[in-house]
């Protein structure tokens, strides 16, 4: 069977082994969206992870949604991020961008360039939003992307790829979860489009289709991966049946010769955020729909991800907070070491405190 700790190949990656950690947003970025030095520190003691993969990453200041969030579009971004991947890579890590457009999950004042947030719709989310400014606020309306503007969007993401690349990433995961903007173009909450980029199943997830095989066809199918959350109702995202859209959308594209599909279990953050019925169910669903790798993530504990392993259900097991306080995670669980709690309230702060300084087991 397979081994939580031996290597495994997840597309163009050799990974250490069979552990993923999770992208995490975390808000260490300058004005302009480019990473603070102390980046490089946190992702490097985090690299014993099989593959790290990087937080969600503006591909353009129009992507932008929260405050201090990173870009991967400027000089000075692309830059920032070569001295992290150098990092990662001097401790034998691998290392993937998670590129991230918020599209209606934003505030004005979290942004560089002024107007609105651009979405399928104009449909505001539901919820509030931390300012740096003025701390909670509603989020507003966005603008509808006009038909015309979506092939200039996609090759926004593709370039976004190019620029991680040339960033020293070893490859790029499209963010399609969590209500950010191609998964608001999946739903058909926020998606009420006529045209070809909405209304049929086929019309609403064929800008996921088209990002996602730009980027392949530029990076290469083995350094593209894919994150989706079928029933994740996260950011006011409802679809009124999640499985019919998703295998739609994982039918179509070429899962056997993507790096992997990355699932987030809708039940990870919160149960009540759930419209897909059983968290088992759906993950054998989309089982039988990936031909290639699958990574999961949802409240995994070593013991289940190896059953998942063993059962050939998984390939890799992504942990995301378990990463946040214990930069030493893999050899903590390896062997039977407690892991140490984080700190919630520094988890968006800017500063290193709660970010970079967590100490590895004595």
């Amino acid at each position: 069977m397979p081994d939580l700790f031996a290597p495994v190949t997840i597309g163009a990656v050799n990974a250490r082994n069979a552990i993923a950690m999770a992208p995490l947003t975390r808000q260490r970025a300058d004005a302009n969206g480019v990473p603070k030095p102390f980046v490089a520190d946190y992702y490097a003691a985090r690299a014993t992870a099989g593959l790290i993969i990087a937080e969600g990453t503006q591909p353009s200041f129009q992507g932008q949604g929260y405050c201090r969030t990173p870009g991967i579009h400027t000089e000075d971004q692309i830059a920032s991020w070569r001295r992290v991947t150098d990092a990662v890579h001097a401790q034998g890590g691998a290392i993937f961008l998670q590129v991230m457009h918020a599209g209606r999950i934003f505030h004005p004042l979290n942004r560089v360039i002024e107007g609105p947030g651009v979405a399928p719709s104009a449909i505001a989310a539901k919820g509030q939003m931390w300012t740096d400014q003025q701390g909670l606020l509603d989020m507003p309306t966005p603008r509808a992307l006009e038909a015309p503007e979506i092939p200039a969007l996609v090759d926004e993401f593709v370039t976004a790829a190019v620029n991680a690349r040339k960033g020293g990433f070893d490859g790029v995961e499209v963010h399609a979860a969590n209500g950010y903007l191609v998964n608001q173009f999946l739903a058909t909450g926020s998606n009420q489009r006529t045209d070809g980029y909405g209304g049929s199943v086929a019309g609403r997830i064929r800008f996921a289709v088209e990002v996602t095989q730009g980027i392949a066809a530029a990076i290469g199918w083995d350094r593209t991966g894919i994150r989706i959350s079928p029933g994740h109702m996260f950011n006011d995202l409802v679809d009124a049946n999640p499985l019919e859209t998703h295998l739609a959308l994982l039918g179509t594209l070429d899962t056997a010769s993507l790096a992997y599909v990355h699932l987030m279990l809708p039940d990870a953050f919160d149960p009540g955020l759930n419209n897909a019925g059983d968290p088992k169910a759906l993950l054998q669903a989309i089982r039988g729909a990936v031909k290639g790798n699958l990574i999961a993530a949802g409240g995994y504990t070593p013991q289940t991800a190896q059953a998942a392993l063993d059962s050939g259900t998984l390939q890799m097991v992504a942990f995301g907070r378990p990463f946040i306080a214990n930069p030493d995670f893999v050899h903590r669980i390896r062997h039977g070491i407690a892991l140490s709690d984080p700190n919630p309230d520094q988890f968006y702060t800017p500063g290193p405190e709660g970010y970079s300084d967590y100490p590895a087991a004595a």
